[in-house]
């Protein structure tokens, strides 16, 4: 069992999750709350249906509204921050892993090897699960194979879910703050070459970004250990 975003990742690994078990072994679960957009359940419903494999929609939003509330009287007087925006991942992994408890099935977890690097994920949340299929792809293999699962089947995986820009959809018009194209592979010379900040920067890239990637990847190794 999985969850579909309707984002790439999450449509990879259904896709190699079906190749790898048969279509009558998979689930894809979407859960929208109030910031997931229409293109993201029609492409999400568009793979399950090439794919031919269980899909169920659960909405999510009157649980975190239910948690928000809760939580409410504690964060009086604070801005609302990350700490809200993970309360909908957090939700997220405890629907898969409930459904996951009741069926005796799997949760596969959907992260590629960019994002963990850089702890963009929630611990606890969309990173829940019992096999982190592409958690070795980066991000820039994850769009390379994509790319050749339709060569192989034309349209299986829905064009919509290759195009679009990444997001976590926790918050209005969240997009991924990272340009991809630039920072998968400065993560892959990082973590796979070990290059230092002064071979990078002697290489043409900008020192302040690759000062972000070596921090961000520094403070997250405790996500990266559970996941």
């Amino acid at each position: 069992v999985l969850g579909l975003s309707g984002g790439i990742d999450s449509a990879l690994v259904a896709a190699i999750a079906t190749d790898a078990l048969g279509p009558e072994n998979v689930h894809g679960i979407s859960l929208p709350s109030k910031y997931s957009s229409d293109h993201s359940l029609s492409d999400a419903q568009a793979l399950a249906k090439n794919l031919g494999i269980d899909y169920r929609i659960i909405p999510i939003q009157e649980a975190v509204e239910g948690l928000d509330t809760i939580l409410h009287p504690h964060f009086l007087g604070l801005e609302p921050n990350v700490a809200e925006e993970n309360i909908q991942a957090r939700a997220r992994g405890n629907f898969h892993m409930a459904l996951s408890n009741k069926f005796g099935w799997m949760v596969l977890s959907t992260g590629n090897k960019t994002e963990l690097a850089l702890g963009y994920c929630t611990l606890y949340g969309d990173i829940s699960g019992g096999l982190a299929v592409i958690s070795d792809l980066s991000k820039i293999d994850v769009y390379a194979l994509a790319k050749w699962v339709n060569t192989q089947n034309p349209g299986r995986i829905p064009e919509g879910s290759i195009t679009k820009p990444p997001s976590a959809e926790l918050a209005p018009d969240q997009v991924d703050p990272f340009d991809y194209n630039v920072v998968s592979p400065l993560v892959d010379a990082i973590v796979e070459d070990r290059k230092s900040l002064a071979q990078l920067t002697a290489d043409g890239h900008d020192e302040e970004l690759v000062e972000s990637l070596y921090q961000k990847i520094r403070i997250n190794e405790y996500k990266r250990r559970q996941a």
